[in-house]
């Protein structure tokens, strides 16, 4: 490569800008039992942070500064070659400011030196605060990508695409180095011995992937000093999670065809060691050994909650890297999902730092560049906007991994499946980073504005129920304060009136509210009628100052009644409807005596008051769902419409337990012998029916 100077400006660097004891658990400390010594340290992820938003100047450009920024471009342009290549421009304070890359850098820097050219803002400023260019010969314009992304990493320019809380992706290693190989969590270079699977997602996938492992194929994960320094098995052993092959529980023959299941496991011949596994159960069971069945049995069930697929495993996709970019209130969210083998290894999203003029095209094509700087590419790579220099992407893409790369946005099937499931997941993890932006008190006094509240709530209980038809019919309340979600504080109420109308929300909604304020009026006695009025600055209030009911005027009606008849005025009512096709973002905000409110889609305090109705949603539905297993299993499968006997067995047989079963993907049911795709798909909504 050739460097070229536009002045003598020296090259900038980086921007400164038996029931054991706990003695028989492997040893807790620096380096706990399933990490990798070498990457210990790094061992959780942060969450990701929306980064702050760069002030974009409505004013007019200096006219001195943007000539003498003009100037120094020309004087660059002069010297520049027409091969490819990646420039930088400098500030005076020989920072940089913007990495790019061009096949005929001579051509791309004088579109910048045209005085009259109508370029954006953003580029406008750039050329002002301009000073110097440096560039950078390639031989090839692949190169010129790989190395744009690499100088954007490591300088973090201002006017460029910065992806942030870039680190290492865990991977699972089985080691290769010991007669008896450990699982275990691995980060950075892959230079021990042994198999390595990733990249996951998250630390916390890679952990519940390795409990569910070692479940299953009974892999040590102690380190080599603790296993040689056994006397007898740890408590991991007692707990069937290990073989024990420190005090030769096992032999090694049998320890190594446990290994060798699980590596058959994680390269994706997944249904041949379920197969084997079912195969030995049975047997098993024939012999009466049913202690031996049963391990089996929960070995089946281990391998099942791994595979749960959730409907994102795909079928037809054996390995792929998914990327989605939405935008919305000025910032960038990039959703990306891993799947090896054809399995789900979790999904993480990404707010890289972007001004607003850059257009989701433009974000997704640099991040990826940045992504894959230090990363292996898959062989297939799905996006959701089609990109301007996706061949070049995929050509460089390929040449890093040493195989061919595919990039595509799809426009059918599974993949485009995939793909619509990404976005929908960056569409909410921005929705919930924008609202986690402001600060909770700050979202407090704005709710206290819109809605005319006299002072900011310090207490809001939120209510929702849910039923199938009226049945398990159940009620809950959470409650959120100053402080977030004040969990400890949330309640359920299974519905108990007698004569109750199936599906009567009304009624249900009136049952919850009464049992509710009944006892705290009682609890206040003559204090009652003022009691909403007293506050305790020390302690976190038992009335609350505003209660949002999930629904329209009619339940918000309904609520009032019921207050009223109880004599509780002081307490602020809130309806929340749900907009048309229940589309977030539209919904409308009703009070008693006032006309109806719509707030605008991005308002932070309509995020607010979404995630407060959601998380009232998600404790109901998951109270509900409890109260339905139980008599699920109650029943067993014997209540599915057209399971009989045979079907029963194949399905234990494939799932192990009758829990794995209800997890079970629709995919996954079709899966098991006897089982067509009408009988899966019964299977799933006799499990899985959505409660209102």
């Amino acid at each position: 490569m050739t460097i070229h100077k536009s002045d003598q400006a020296k090259a900038p660097g980086a921007r400164n800008g038996q029931r054991g004891s706990a003695s028989d658990l492997p040893p807790e400390g620096l380096t706990p039992p399933d990490i990798d010594p070498a990457s210990a340290p790094a061992e959780e992820d942060d969450d990701a942070r929306l980064p702050e938003l760069a002030e974009e100047s409505t004013e007019a450009v200096a006219e001195g500064p943007l000539a003498i920024g003009h100037a120094a471009i020309e004087k660059a342009v002069r010297l520049a070659p027409t091969s490819p290549g990646v420039y930088r421009m400098l500030n005076a304070a020989h920072d940089v400011l913007y990495v790019g890359k061009a096949k005929n850098v001579r051509k791309r820097l004088s579109s910048y030196a045209r005085v009259n050219a109508p370029l954006p803002a953003r580029i406008l400023r750039m050329i002002a605060a301009t000073v110097s260019v440096e560039i950078v010969s390639t031989t090839t314009e692949t190169e010129a990508l790989l190395l744009e992304a690499n100088l954007i990493k490591q300088l973090r320019p201002r006017f460029n695409v910065q992806l942030r809380d870039d680190k290492s992706f865990p991977y699972i290693l089985i080691t290769g180095d010991h007669w008896a190989p450990q699982i275990l969590k691995h980060r950075g270079a892959q230079s021990r011995p042994g198999r390595y699977f990733g990249p996951f997602a998250s630390a916390g996938a890679v952990n519940r992937t390795i409990t569910a492992l070692q479940r299953a194929f009974l892999i040590r994960s102690c380190t080599d000093s603790f296993f040689e320094s056994r006397t007898r098995p740890c408590l991991l052993y007692q707990i069937k999670r290990c073989a024990g092959p420190c005090t030769r529980e096992i032999d090694f023959p049998g320890y190594t065809k446990l290994v060798g299941e699980a590596v058959d496991f994680l390269s994706g011949r997944s249904q041949q060691v379920k197969q084997e596994l079912a195969a030995e159960m049975e047997k098993a069971s024939r012999e009466l050994e049913f202690e031996t069945a049963a391990l089996y049995r929960d070995r089946l069930a281990a391998l099942s909650a791994i595979q749960s697929q959730q409907g994102i495993n795909p079928r037809t996709v054996e390995e792929a890297d998914v990327f989605a970019i939405h935008q919305e209130g000025g910032y960038s969210c990039v959703e990306v999902f891993f799947f090896r083998t054809g399995q789900n290894w979790g999904n993480r999203a990404y707010f890289p730092r972007a001004e607003k003029s850059f257009t989701p095209e433009e974000v997704l094509s640099s991040f990826l560049a940045q992504f894959y700087d230090d990363k292996p590419p898959p062989k297939l790579v799905l996006l959701s906007h089609e990109i301007e220099e996706c061949e070049l992407l995929a050509d460089a893409l390929s040449v890093k991994a040493g195989h061919k790369v595919e990039v595509s946005v799809p426009k059918r099937g599974e993949k485009k499946e995939l793909v619509a499931h990404a976005l929908t997941n960056a569409r909410e993890a921005l929705g919930r980073k924008l609202a986690d932006t402001s600060t909770q008190g700050r979202l407090l006094e704005g709710l206290a504005t819109t809605l005319g509240l006299p002072h900011p709530p310090r207490r809001i209980e939120v209510y929702d129920n849910s039923h199938i038809q009226g049945t398990n019919a159940v009620g809950a309340m959470i409650v959120a304060g100053p402080e977030g979600f004040t969990k400890n504080q949330y309640r359920k109420f299974n519905i108990k009136s007698e004569g109750l109308t199936p599906g009567d929300d009304y009624a249900m909604m009136r049952e919850v509210l009464q049992r509710r304020f009944k006892r705290l009026v009682s609890a206040n006695n003559e204090e009652a009628g003022k009691a909403n009025e007293k506050r305790d600055d020390d302690a976190f209030p038992q009335w609350p100052d505003l209660v949002i009911i999930d629904g329209g005027r009619g339940q918000l009606n309904a609520a009032k009644e019921i207050l009223d008849g109880l004599g509780v005025t002081k307490v602020s009512l809130l309806g929340v409807a749900k907009g048309p096709d229940r589309d977030a973002g539209r919904e409308t905000l009703f009070m008693p005596d006032r006309e109806a409110i719509k707030l605008e889609p991005r308002d932070p305090v309509l995020y607010f008051i979404q995630r407060l109705r959601d998380e009232a949603h998600r404790f109901v539905i998951g109270s509900h769902r409890k109260l339905r297993k139980k008599d699920i299993r109650e029943a067993g499968l014997q209540e599915i419409p057209g399971i009989g006997p045979s079907r029963k067995r194949a399905l234990l047989h494939h799932f192990g337990t009758l829990k794995e079963i209800e997890r079970a993907s629709i995919a996954d049911l079709g899966k098991v012998p006897g089982v067509s795709a009408e009988s899966a798909r019964k299977i799933f909504e006799f499990f899985h029916a959505e409660p209102r």
